[in-house]
């Protein structure tokens, strides 16, 4: 391996490190529950890998029972069945990279300018504000 293959690899695993502490400080993206992985849940971590290449996941207690493998095992067999990397196992929480290259193609602009699929203004996937501009009033319901 040469000098530059060699510093593009430490640059990639510090860039995979960085990513991997900004991903743990936050809550999982997806939460396995007591039905364990179904076609659902792969398809969801899919969605979340395709849009923002890292995904946390968290396995409740009861996924790892219904499955009847260890929390390893588990964070290992979704990662295969995607096609993704493993990059840390903490408790029953995991997280999973998918590499740029990977990733099945980019939300480009469409003919407007506008992207591509949904609107998400926020994590739960709602707009903030209004088409007309305005901020969206809080409701408690």
């Amino acid at each position: 391996m040469s000098s530059e293959a060699g510093r593009r690899a430490t640059r990639r695993w510090a860039q995979l490190k960085r990513l991997k502490e900004e991903v743990q400080q936050g809550r999982a993206d997806v939460i396995i529950g007591k039905n364990g992985v179904t076609q659902g849940v792969l398809e969801e971590i899919r969605r979340h890998l395709e849009d923002k290449g890292v995904v946390k996941v968290k396995a409740l207690k009861t996924a790892i029972k219904s499955t009847g493998m260890d929390r390893r095992s588990l964070a290992k067999h979704v990662a295969e069945k995607l096609g993704a990397w493993l990059l840390d196992v903490r408790g029953r929480t995991f997280v999973l990279y998918l590499p740029p290259e990977k990733r099945s193609g980019s939300r480009a602009p469409a003919a407007g300018g506008e992207p591509a699929g949904p609107r998400r203004g926020n994590i739960r996937g709602w707009p903030r504000r209004l088409p007309t501009g305005e901020k969206k009033p809080w409701s408690r319901r």
